[in-house]
């Protein structure tokens, strides 16, 4: 009878925990369900994250083709190297690190030039130019504005670049630069002008702090001079960065042939039309372009890079004009500096004058001092009883002391360690 409620006891007792374990387990399982479900991934969704994460790498850039016409975007890295055909190595290079080198880079169709302030991409047809809106480059922007006025047809549209480089081609590129030499041109310009102002603005400031320096050595004026000398070099370093570049394109040749875009772009469509056969309408209609086109590349021997090297020449003299103006500055710096220095030495040698002069004075004085101590102490002496010595006493001691003065000084002298 005991096993029996025994066995009973502990099967109830299993049910009891079977049962406590089923209510756990639907706990967990109601609390599951009632969490909200995960956000979906949606196509949407994933385009707003890449368009985010492309305009975060997206800058200001301003397109201006040959016609006039001109709109400023906002472009990544990619869209830039597909339209104008560049390396992403040449992007990097009007990034922010390189904001203070100067490079001009032929590249197959396009050029990169990074010129101080003005950063731009120049084609055979339009100029992508970066951060347009800033101050500094403003003045670039009207140029082109001015060079390059928006042409329209006689019905009022605007004329296309294809059209207008064709008519370009067809009237003889030898009578004007072409698009990107005038692009080229417009940007040296413009650095020019402002490395000019900065060198005047210098030269200005200049002057007057050198010669209130010269006339009183203070610690404000040696302030002003080592702040002038500071703009100084970081305008001397602009300058010669400009003046290398284009010193580096006069010395090679291939470099500024390969700066002809316009004439790479007529080749290229005569090759083009070559491989697809003109019809005798179209080669008559192209004949102008074709003799414009000989021209042009008849001279690729010899002078075909005369125009670009006279350009350059002409504002390589500008540069050199600037950095030798910069280099008078420097020198007279460096005179007025000698010239303190000179001064200062003069004071210091006075000093050193003064105090030896001051010695032999205190030596003498001294030997003056060790005879009147001597008769001071309490040593038996005849002189003391005479009467009236001590005047004459005094009087001997001070000629001693005199005279033992002007020998050491003439001593000095005769060494010239004193002026006369």
């Amino acid at each position: 009878m005991g096993e029996g409620n025994l066995s009973f006891r502990r099967l109830s007792s299993i049910r009891h925990r079977k049962k406590r374990t089923a209510a756990k387990d639907e706990a967990e399982s109601s609390l599951i369900s009632s969490s909200p479900p995960p956000t979906p991934i949606t196509p949407a969704a994933v385009a707003a994250k890449a368009a985010k994460k492309k305009a975060g790498g997206a800058r200001l850039w301003m397109r201006f083709d040959r016609t006039g016409a001109m709109e400023v975007v906002e472009c990544d890295k990619s869209t830039i190297i597909k339209r104008a055909s560049v390396p992403p190595r040449d992007l990097r290079i009007l990034g922010p690190v390189f904001s203070h080198s100067s490079n001009i880079l032929a590249r197959e169709k396009a050029i990169v030039v990074n010129l101080e302030v003005i950063k731009l991409i120049v084609t055979a047809e339009e100029v992508l130019l970066l951060d347009p809106l800033r101050p500094e480059v403003l003045p670039f922007v009207e140029r082109l504005k001015q060079q390059f006025p928006q042409n329209t047809d006689a019905s009022g549209n605007v004329v296309q670049s294809s059209s207008l480089l064709d008519q370009e081609a067809g009237e003889g590129l030898q009578s004007e630069l072409p698009f990107e030499f005038q692009v080229l041109e417009i940007a040296l310009e413009v650095v020019c002008s402002l490395l000019d102002t900065s060198v005047d603005a210098l030269e200005t400031e200049a002057w007057p702090v050198l010669d209130e320096l010269t006339k009183n050595v203070s610690t404000e004026n040696l302030e002003y001079v080592r702040s002038l000398k500071s703009n100084l070099t970081r305008l001397l370093a602009r300058v010669q960065k400009v003046r290398d570049e284009i010193e580096h394109l006069l010395d090679d040749n291939e470099d500024m042939a390969d700066l002809y875009l316009t004439r790479k772009w007529i080749q290229q469509n005569e090759q083009s039309e070559a491989e697809l056969g003109e019809t005798a309408s179209n080669r008559l209609s192209r004949a102008t372009s074709n003799r414009s086109s000989s021209m042009v590349t008849s001279n690729t021997k010899d002078d075909d890079v005369e125009d670009l090297e006279m350009l350059l020449e002409a504002y390589f003299m500008q540069l050199e004009g600037m950095r030798n103006r910069i280099l008078t500055v420097r020198e007279y710096i460096d005179d007025t500096e000698d010239y303190v220095n000179i001064q200062l030495d003069n004071q210091r040698n006075e000093m050193i004058q003064l105090q030896l002069t001051l010695t032999i004075a205190s030596f003498a004085i001294t030997a003056n001092t060790l005879l009147v101590s001597l008769f001071g102490m309490n040593i038996h002496c005849p002189l003391y009883e005479m009467d009236d010595v001590f005047g004459y006493f005094l009087s001997t001691v001070t000629a001693v002391c005199v005279v033992l003065f002007m020998l050491t000084l003439g001593y000095a002298r005769w060494k010239k360690l004193l002026g006369s």
